[in-house]
This record gives C-alpha cells, sequence and structure tokens, in this order.
C-alpha cells in the first residue's frame, strides 16, 4: 500500500465534492464516527466552492490518495503567519486507519515550509468526539467560540443551535 498527499486541481472537484459530502453528511456519513448528519441538513459544500478554493491565493486543498485512490482531503490557507485547517475528510469506510493523521502531519508540514507557526482550526462545539480526537493530536481549546452563522444553503441548514469551537496547535 502505498500513499501520497499532493494539491488537488480543478479537475478533482467532482470527487472531492463526493468525497467531502459522504463523509460529513448524510446516511453515507454514518458509516464513519466524523458524521454531521444529525446536526445539519444539506451539504457540506459543493464542486463549485471547492473549485473556488482550488483557484484563491494562498489557499490549497490537500487529498490524500492510496493506489490513486481518493480517500481524504483537507483545506488550507494561510493567514499571515497562521495557517487555517478545513474540510478535514476521510471516506467513510476508511476512517480509523490512520488517513486523518497523515493529512494533519502533512498541514503541519506544509504550514512550516509556509512559515507559519500556528495552525488553527473551528470545530462545532458539540462535536465531542472529534474535538478529543485533535486534542490527542496536539490541538488545544483556545476559549474563543464562533456563531455557526452560514446562509449559504450550500453549506447545510442546521438543526439546531450551533457555535464553532476555536482548536489551535504551535507547529
Amino acid at each position: 500500500m502505498s500513499f501520497s498527499i499532493l494539491p488537488a486541481t480543478p479537475e478533482d472537484s467532482t470527487a472531492l465534492d463526493r468525497l467531502v459530502n459522504g463523509a460529513y453528511r448524510g446516511d453515507s456519513s454514518r458509516q464513519g464516527w466524523t458524521t454531521e448528519a444529525d446536526l445539519l441538513d444539506g451539504g457540506r459544500t459543493d464542486a463549485a466552492a471547492i473549485k473556488e478554493i482550488i483557484h484563491k491565493p494562498g489557499h490549497w486543498i490537500l487529498k490524500y490518495l492510496e493506489d490513486g485512490q481518493l480517500l481524504g482531503c483537507m483545506e488550507l490557507h494561510k493567514e499571515g503567519k497562521k495557517f487555517y485547517l478545513g474540510m478535514l475528510a476521510v471516506l467513510p469506510r476508511q476512517q480509523g486507519k490512520g488517513i486523518g493523521k497523515q493529512l494533519l502531519k502533512a498541514a503541519e508540514s506544509e504550514a512550516r515550509t509556509k512559515e507559519c507557526h500556528t495552525i488553527y482550526m473551528t470545530v462545532i462545539s458539540v462535536r465531542k468526539e472529534l474535538i478529543d480526537w485533535y486534542v490527542r493530536h496536539g490541538y488545544h481549546d483556545t476559549g474563543n467560540r464562533k456563531p455557526f452563522s452560514f446562509n449559504d444553503p450550500r453549506f447545510g441548514q442546521p438543526k439546531m443551535k450551533l457555535e464553532f469551537v476555536v482548536l489551535e496547535k504551535a507547529v
């Protein structure tokens, strides 16, 4: 088994859309432990939004391939000396096999390459199991909270009041 983590291209947008939505929303997401299906209706993203990220200066989507098959991805973007990490997704039936850990390592390496000293992310506060996973990988709760205030239906409709926890790690 060989894997690689590479920058995504616009041609990857449709496959990344399927991966991310399959990992976060709908019945397929229930096969893994990262589902948001009970928290939000609708999609997590779409191919057009993914293409926007790929084309935006200072933004990247890295894809995880194993024997040529797309199994994971994450979004990164540079903000001064900080890196934002978002949309980390692993195909539900492949979760728990270390792919997320490899993506985190790649994010940390990319941050150092881009002379960033900190990686931060936002996680929905009720996702305790996911927050705990990030804590086990060196991230800490900054105490900052952000409202979940997406008005674009492409990113889902909350089933309850939600907020984000800001997690951070020095790299």
